[in-house]
């Protein structure tokens, strides 16, 4: 929204921007005495809901000039308790039950240019006036944001179409629907039911042989079976850890300049696919990622799930050192917040947050939990405190037991080596304390051993080397990028003054932002076993916790989100009063409430969505819902999607018969032309060569270098690495038709879906099309399709004199090329 010219009118300077900036935020409203009690209610008008359609409204204006930082007019409207005070012309904004008397009402409904507001641009809407002079006329009441309420145990409401309520979700979505004389879409067919489900879950398309099945299996819970079947597939934790490392910044290197490895990362993300594959209970999948090294039970996969904190950007080479450490706090701080809470804690990193009710004390008290924690590294040494070894304890006994001898031997070669030494001249034993000693041990220490002395010494070396020929035939040491060496007496923290580093202000303890209530955390006094202060376990267990507000309800919109498209709060990492308040707060709740009743488990949850008949309605469109509600925000149909960018390259590998369903392990390389290797810095550098039989492997264990993302996965909206993605753009824009028409990649995996097409059908051209549409769309052919296709294969032999193989690879190229290969109804 621009920011409007303010025009001073007397003492009075007001903007629709700053006017409405109370609406953004939340706190309780001591309300002037009324002499004159009016009815809170209009006869005949709706109450209308300040968190649903006045805050809002108030939240999309510009409200800078009437802020924290600015009172034009002496109006300051981010304190709810002085939105209502007299202003220094003797006007009030805001007179409650009183919309006449209230210069708000009088300057956006003004037509004196002089008067009217905002100034410049446009004009609010008559019914956004209305809703504002309604709500004043109701006696203008301040609820506290919807989000910094614990949730509000609702039951599913009364619905006149109650034989289509499968399950209360649907009763939610209806009773929306009722209220707009709007009704729910048909249900999706059969075909495009298990194209959608298998997708949500697994990432993978459909089999022609499953498609089958399930359209021929009429049992009644057929669909149910293949939920269940879905969620039972490992390639269910590859599909949806996927989602959880866009939050998490997951990438294999470092960004800025050299872009270095971050060593072992793919073990987190391994860990994150055997989390969600084992269901593991949310609450424990915060507190392994957060304090995994602090827990009771520390085993090799908490210690892993600590790569979390090494995941973000890290700069090998700062200008200033502090200011880099901190903005290596800033990203934990801000990738925590958001993604376990819905909160923009890092926007009171410089100052207090311009929108919600977070002190500037509130991030530093944050940031104390975290700062026992080490930097990722130094330019000297980037293993120390980022690689704890987790090799296993049968392995590393054999090592110990080899180190020992290696020492012990290593010591006896020493003593006769001193003994030779004493005997040189002066010169050369000060040469023996220096690094020339190697080089004057090769030169001279033959001459200056007696015999037997020499035998002992030849003995002693051939016995080294024999065992270091026998270590390397162990199997190698594991080591896990995690948190290693914290802090067990943490850091002071102290207030940093406009964010600066340099400038410390008042210390603080670790505490809860105050909009939770209670503020202070109680930390043990670590145990003299104990190696870390703790901290982070009490965060994470304070996170965890089934009470807390928004740790339900922020991961249930995520999951609602990747299902249908789109959260029911349509601002996944940002709560807050900026945020994009819930089309559905009630079912919102109810599924927050619903998820920690059930354990915190995930696959339970997916199944509770997916046998939702909201879940199973079709992508038809209606002109009369679309007239009431475009964007549906009512979920009067199923929206249909475009693939994710790992999705469209799966389902190339998979329909060709190629995909390697290898699970876990290093990162592989992709091939790169040398093209694009030239835009980096140091081209080429750190891009391996990896098999093809590596390179048909799923997308998720590519190799994540934020310098150098895989050209197909970038053109189809890959993740941003550099911090917390919550939504990746869907884009259409020609480099992706230019890569799947003209790419290496996806002409290279046309010919080789060809040649499996002709080793299952032969080159009789029907057959051919018939089973490649069938293998690329999971239905049979419409009418004249099977027609279509023989006519183009003949014509690319005919007039374009290709020879039959050429024109059947480019017949498989159009079939990855239609819209229905990369869009789900």
């Amino acid at each position: 929204m621009p920011c409007f010219t303010h025009r001073r009118i007397g003492s009075l300077s007001l903007s629709v921007c700053g006017l409405l900036l109370w609406g953004v935020l939340s706190g309780t409203v001591a309300l002037a005495a009324e002499t004159n009690k009016i009815p809170a209610r209009q006869a005949g008008k709706a109450p209308v809901d300040f968190t649903q359609e006045v805050q809002p409204l108030l939240a999309k204006h510009c409200y800078s000039c009437h802020g924290p930082d600015v009172q034009e007019g002496g109006l300051r409207l981010d304190q709810s308790e002085l939105a209502f005070k007299k202003l220094e012309s003797e006007t009030t904004a805001v007179v409650p039950h009183h919309p006449e008397q209230s210069e708000l009402i009088t300057r956006i409904t003004s037509k004196d240019e002089g008067l009217q507001m905002p100034p410049e641009g446009e004009r609010l809407k008559p019914e956004q006036i209305e809703v504002l002079k309604n709500w004043i006329q109701q006696g203008a009441e301040w609820k506290k944001h919807w989000a910094f309420q614990p949730p509000q145990q609702k039951s599913p409401p009364e619905t006149s179409q109650s034989q289509w309520v499968k399950n209360p979700i649907d009763a939610f979505i209806l009773s929306g629907l009722e209220k707009k004389g709007l009704v729910p879409a048909l249900p999706a067919d059969r075909v495009a039911l298990i194209r959608r489900v298998c997708f949500d879950l697994t990432g993978l398309p459909p089999t022609p042989e499953e498609v089958d099945q399930f359209v021929n299996d009429s049992s009644p819970d057929a669909y149910e079976k293949l939920v269940d079947r879905l969620l039972d597939s490992p390639r269910y934790g590859e599909r949806w850890a996927r989602h959880w490392l866009d939050l998490v910044r997951y990438a294999d290197t470092n960004s800025f300049e050299r872009d270095g490895a971050k060593p072992n990362a793919w073990r987190f993300r391994d860990y994150v696919i055997r989390s969600f594959n084992e269901d593991k209970p949310y609450s424990q999948f915060i507190k392994e990622q957060l304090a995994g090294d602090e827990l009771d039970q520390v085993t090799n996969d908490t210690i892993i799930a600590t790569g979390y904190y090494r995941l973000g950007l890290w700069d090998d080479e700062p200008a200033d050192p502090l200011l880099s450490y901190y903005n290596e706090l800033d990203d934990i701080v801000s990738t925590t917040s958001q993604v376990f809470l819905g909160l923009t804690l890092n926007c009171a990193r410089c100052h207090e947050h311009k929108i919600d009710p977070v002190p500037h004390e509130d991030y530093y008290r944050f940031m104390a939990f975290f700062h026992g924690l080490n930097s990722y590294g130094t330019r000297g040494d980037q293993l120390s405190f980022n690689q704890t070894d987790i090799t296993a304890p049968e392995l590393a006994a054999k090592y110990a037991k080899y180190d020992q001898q290696k020492n012990d031997l290593k010591h006896r070669m020493h003593a006769i080596e001193e003994t030779a030494i004493k005997k040189m001249s002066g010169v050369d034993q000060r040469r023996s304390e220096t690094r020339e000693r190697g080089k004057l041990l090769k030169e001279k220490l033959a001459e200056y051993l007696e015999p037997d002395e020499s035998q002992a010494y030849q003995g002693l070396k051939e016995t080294l080397k024999q065992l270091e020929a026998d270590r390397k035939k162990l199997p190698p040491r594991k080591a896990a990028l995690s948190v290693r060496r914290s802090l067990k007496e943490p850091r002071e923290t102290f207030v940093l003054l406009r964010g600066n580093p340099h400038v410390p202000g008042d210390k603080v303890e670790p505490g809860f932002p105050e909009l939770f209530g209670e503020t202070e955390a109680i930390i043990p006094k670590p145990a003299k076993d104990q190696q870390t202060s703790g901290r982070r376990r009490v965060l994470a267990e304070w996170i965890a916790d089934e009470n807390n507000m928004l740790t339900s309800r922020v991961i249930v919109n995520r999951i609602w989100q990747h299902h249908f498209g789109r959260g029911i709060v349509q601002s996944p990492n940002n709560f807050g009063q900026l945020g994009m308040p819930p089309t559905h707060p009630e079912l919102l709740d109810w599924l927050a409430l619903e998820f920690v009743k059930g354990g915190q488990r995930f696959k339970a949850f997916h199944k509770l969505i997916l046998m939702s008949n909201t879940y199973q309605m079709s992508s038809r469109h209606s002109d009369q819902a679309a007239a009431v509600d475009p964007a549906n925000d009512l979920f009067w149909r199923f929206n249909m999607r475009r693939l994710s960018a790992e999705e469209v390259r799966d389902s190339i590998l998979a329909v060709n018969g190629r995909l390697n369903l290898k699970m876990y392990g290093p990162g592989f390389y992709p091939l790169i032309s040398q093209e694009v290797l030239q835009g980096q810095s140091r081209p080429g550098e750190g891009w391996g060569d990896s098999s093809e039989e590596e390179r048909a492997r799923r997308s998720i264990y590519i190799f994540v270098k934020r310098s150098l993302v895989t050209p197909l996965l970038f053109n189809f909206d890959f993740a941003d690495t550099d911090s917390s993605c919550a939504i990746r753009f869907v884009t259409t824009q020609p480099a992706q038709a230019l890569g799947m028409i003209n790419g290496h990649f996806v002409n290279r995996q046309a010919e080789l879906f060809a040649d499996r097409l002709i080793e299952e059908t032969g080159t009789e051209y029907s057959k051919f099309v018939t089973r490649a549409i069938r293998l690329a769309y999971g239905r049979a052919p419409q009418p004249g399709e099977v027609a279509d296709g023989v006519q183009l294969i003949q014509r690319l032999m005919q007039k374009h004199s290709l020879k039959e193989k050429q024109a059947l690879d480019y017949f498989c190229l159009t079939v990855l090329n239609r819209n229905e290969f990369v869009y789900l109804d």
